[in-house]
């Protein structure tokens, strides 16, 4: 597992890496995808270290939901809430998690398929 110290989004939180943070405040992160899947393809993150869900407890329920608040004001700041958007947490190797770093993935600008694949 990834120490918090080698944690790409940790470093990306402490501007030891350079992103395009598009929104912080004290308890999160938002920033561009460096490999976007749809015209917009944000990351939202805790500045705060959690793996994944699986790690969640009750405690973390409102950080998490915050995560969730972020990204929707996000989404209507950038006009995508009339067509609609996708929001998504990857959790573990299975579930498609390859940052084990816990983020929201703000997708929009494009038609969305389900199953995705």
């Amino acid at each position: 597992m990834v120490r918090m110290d080698d944690c790409l989004f940790c470093r990306i939180a402490r501007r030891e890496i350079p992103a395009k943070i598009v929104y912080e405040d004290d308890s999160s992160l938002a920033f561009e995808d460096i490999q976007p899947q749809s015209p917009v393809h944000l990351l939202v993150i805790p500045r705060r270290h959690l793996v994944s869900l699986r790690e969640m407890k009750p405690e973390d329920e409102s950080e998490i939901g915050h995560l969730f608040a972020v990204a929707a004001g996000l989404a209507r700041e950038r006009a995508l809430e009339n067509n609609g958007y996708r929001a998504v947490v990857n959790s573990g190797t299975w579930g498609g998690q390859t940052v084990f770093h816990l983020h929201v993935h703000l997708l929009g600008g494009r038609v969305f398929h389900w199953p995705p694949g």
